[in-house]
């Protein structure tokens, strides 16, 4: 779990969440950051607030604890109490990626995960292949060049989210959530999700995001015009960059300080095209080679207070096995570091989940919590859907936006997605030249290093 999150500073909600985490779970979770007892200044508000974000971002990496109902449904209505409750009867564009748009009636309570189900029924996709496709945020910039912004979790709205994202040209979009791209075959057993995966492999390709060859390009052009799919897709599945993730250009620190680089994720690789005197040479990273890796923000002066400020940079740095007993650092700084490590994550998981061990996954019973409000009122959460009670959602009232709304939309903006540059305005930033800046790190072990032997070098 790699969003950042709207905290309040008193934390007094979020000491309400990591006690029900306890208590329900069974678990022994991170210290939460104890709250002071006297008037803060500007500076130590921004520090409590970093602490009590890092604390969830911790606590999201154990999956026991990121899927339970009590953590996002906390979140789901932090999300909700910004904007000053819940309204029914919303109206919501969800875009294929063709360009094709679907609207869908919503609740600004519904999460990912409903919005999801309601776009499924739309599609007429059977119920079996719903874990298999994912609601993105992209957005367009200058020269129509598409850029993924990041994943829609499960803990957040759609429509408050992309309704406060005030990023020109961005939308959400349906696209795959998988890695293996065994899985491809599974799905186009069906018509529909296998029309589904026609329609992004025809999108990547027209975005250069899949490398191929003039004369496959001819090839593909002609089973297009035929509406020759499984044969399209029999093509696209062997083509360089099948599968993969692309970013935009971006700086890393390898091979060389301040490289320009193109950054691909995807079959458990982290992928780095070096751009240098016009030519191209490529590295691969695997993931089951990565020891570690962090998120570092990086922020402008001493003070981080002016929500107007842009002034800041994010990290992706990994500890790479480069040969036997050897351990390097690599960093690369993009604005898109985020959605990096959520790649890597995500690519990690789905490793670990074929494991034997792995594969006994827990079943979490879900029981009824309390979600306080700022304003000190209680509301029941069910323990059948992880839904709000009928009555509590009668019993709420709805206020205008608190003066938190600017906070969470600065939030949105900064952090949630990419700013959407030309890729001559990425300026190089690396930690080493970096001077009166301030940082912050969430560090993410791999559970998968550990599976590597010396076959692996």
């Amino acid at each position: 779990m790699n969003t950042p999150i709207v905290i309040n500073n008193d934390g007094r909600v979020s000491k309400d969440l990591h006690e029900q985490l306890t208590r329900d779970l069974d678990l022994s979770l991170p210290t939460f950051p104890p709250k002071k007892f006297f008037s803060l200044t500007t500076n130590q508000q921004e520090e409590r607030r970093l602490s009590l974000e890092k604390y969830i971002q911790m606590i999201g990496q154990n999956p026991v604890v990121s899927n339970s109902g009590i953590l996002n449904g906390f979140l789901l209505n932090a999300q909700q109490e910004t904007i000053g409750g819940p309204s029914n009867n919303e109206f919501i564009d969800i875009f294929l990626m063709n360009g094709c748009k679907i609207t869908i009636n919503v609740s600004t309570a519904d999460h990912s995960g409903s919005v999801l189900e309601k776009v499924y029924k739309n599609l007429r996709l059977s119920e079996e292949y719903y874990s298999y496709f994912v609601l993105f945020i992209v957005a367009q910039d200058e020269k129509n060049g598409i850029h993924l912004l990041r994943k829609l979790q499960n803990f957040e709205s759609p429509f408050i989210t992309i309704k406060h994202l005030h990023i020109i040209g961005s939308r959400i979009v349906l696209g795959k959530n998988y890695w293996d791209v065994g899985y491809d075959l599974k799905l186009m057993n069906d018509e529909v999700a296998m029309n589904l995966l026609y329609i992004q492999a025809v999108a990547e390709i027209h975005w250069g995001w899949i490398l191929i060859t003039d004369e496959l390009k001819n090839q593909l052009t002609d089973l297009q015009k035929h509406a020759k799919k499984k044969e399209y897709l029999d093509i696209v599945r062997v083509s360089k960059y099948h599968g993969y993730i692309q970013f935009a250009p971006c700086f890393c620190d390898y091979p060389q300080p301040n490289s320009k680089v193109l950054v691909a994720i995807g079959r458990n690789e982290l992928n780095l095209r070096i751009l240098c005197d016009g030519e191209q040479c490529e590295e691969v990273f695997k993931v089951s080679r990565m020891r570690c890796w962090r998120i570092t923000t990086l922020q402008n002066g001493n003070e981080r207070s002016d929500e107007e400020s842009d002034d800041f940079s994010l990290e992706l740095s990994f500890e790479y096995l480069i040969a036997k007993n050897q351990l390097q650092w690599i960093t690369i700084t993009s604005e898109q570091a985020i959605l990096m490590s959520v790649c890597l994550q995500a690519m990690i998981d789905e490793l670990l989940s074929k494991t034997v061990d792995s594969n006994k996954t827990q079943e979490i019973p879900q029981k009824s919590w309390t979600y306080v409000m700022r304003n000190g009122q209680s509301i029941i959460i069910g323990s059948s859907s992880n839904e709000e009670s009928e009555e509590s959602k009668k019993n709420r009232c709805i206020t205008q936006p608190s003066k938190s709304e600017p906070i969470m939309k600065k939030l949105a903006d900064r952090f949630s997605v990419v700013k959407v540059k030309k890729s001559s305005d990425v300026k190089s930033n690396t930690r080493g030249n970096i001077q009166g800046k301030q940082t912050v790190e969430y560090d993410m072990e791999n559970n998968a290093f550990r599976m590597i032997g010396d076959d692996d070098l």
